[in-house]
């Protein structure tokens, strides 16, 4: 993205809320590498059908007031929402973004937490950009956005714990031209099948993605002006480090991959613990409809 229009962006939305990062930094813990991924029971194991939340949630939390809040209200900017909306919508997966321009001399890699995947079949990914291809500069788009239109193409790489630092520096407010490659010091593989974008060495998953379609969303507080795009890519390759696939290329190894995940502000997460749960089978686990009536007559009841 242009420096100039990002720059004007975070001293408006000011998403670092430490003066001194680094003070706030050196206060706390080091970061933990000896922790592994593991299991744990669910909150609560003896929970049954029609039994609602479970024993986490009191009296009182139920009693609590909520607030409503209106997106489009004329005192509330838009970037309220956005920063609402980060810190309410997670963890939020992240799109490590590698594309080149067309003639290939401008490489550009950015991470995006506006990503998720949409269908294995065919493999489709949809990217968020609060950015837009029209107005009121076209030049001013996302640089990612602008090479994605452009080259119609892309690697989509999963970041891990290994390199988050990395990562994160690829957001710098860097003019179109300088590499992000150079900022970060990862590593770019020009060995892609179907895409001219390299592949991030580190990453322990990687997709090839040709794009499916964009399309631009209109502003509702600035009227007439298209404010964000959504791009829809479809995988076409996938590249998974040998020791975190097993055999027939179906799972990955969560320990290996070790995914860092986006929540509010500038604050990211791991992924160290977890639950298991079944989907449920009507018939067999609820008692078909005879189960269902049950559940129905009891709620009456109440």
């Amino acid at each position: 993205m242009a420096a100039e229009n990002t720059s004007n962006w975070e001293s408006k939305i000011q998403r670092n809320p430490h003066p001194d990062f680094k003070a706030v930094e050196a206060s706390r813990p080091p970061f933990d590498n000896t922790k592994t991924f593991s299991y744990t029971q669910t909150p609560q194991p003896s929970w049954t059908f029609g039994a609602g939340a479970n024993h986490l949630s009191t009296r009182q939390d139920k009693e609590k007031p909520h607030r409503q809040i209106d997106p489009y209200s004329p005192s509330r900017p838009a970037h309220l929402n956005y920063k609402l909306l980060i810190s309410a919508i997670v963890p939020r997966p992240i799109a490590f973004v590698s594309t080149v321009s067309p003639d290939g001399k401008v490489t550009n890699l950015a991470p995006f937490s506006y990503f998720t995947v949409i269908s294995h079949d065919p493999p489709l990914f949809i990217i968020g950009f609060a950015s837009s291809l029209v107005n009121p500069d076209p030049t001013k788009a996302k640089d990612t956005l602008r090479q994605l239109d452009e080259v119609k193409e892309c690697t989509i790489n999963i970041i891990s714990e290994s390199f988050l630092e990395a990562a994160n520096s690829t957001a710098i407010n860097a003019p179109y031209g300088v590499s992000e490659w150079d900022v970060s010091g990862l590593t770019p593989v020009y060995d892609c099948e179907h895409v001219k974008a390299p592949r991030v060495k580190e990453a322990v998953f990687s997709i090839e993605g040709k794009l499916e379609s964009l399309r631009g969303f209109e502003s509702k507080s600035t009227p007439g002006k298209v404010s964000s795009t959504m791009a829809v890519v479809e995988g076409v390759k996938f590249w998974a480090r040998e020791d975190a696939i097993n055999e027939e290329g179906s799972l990955l190894d969560i320990e290996v991959l070790r995914p860092i995940s986006r929540l509010g502000g500038i604050t990211y997460g791991r992924v160290t613990e977890g639950v298991e749960l079944p989907r449920p089978d009507f018939a067999k686990d609820l008692g078909g409809h005879e189960g269902a009536a049950k559940l129905e007559r009891r709620e009456q009841v109440n």
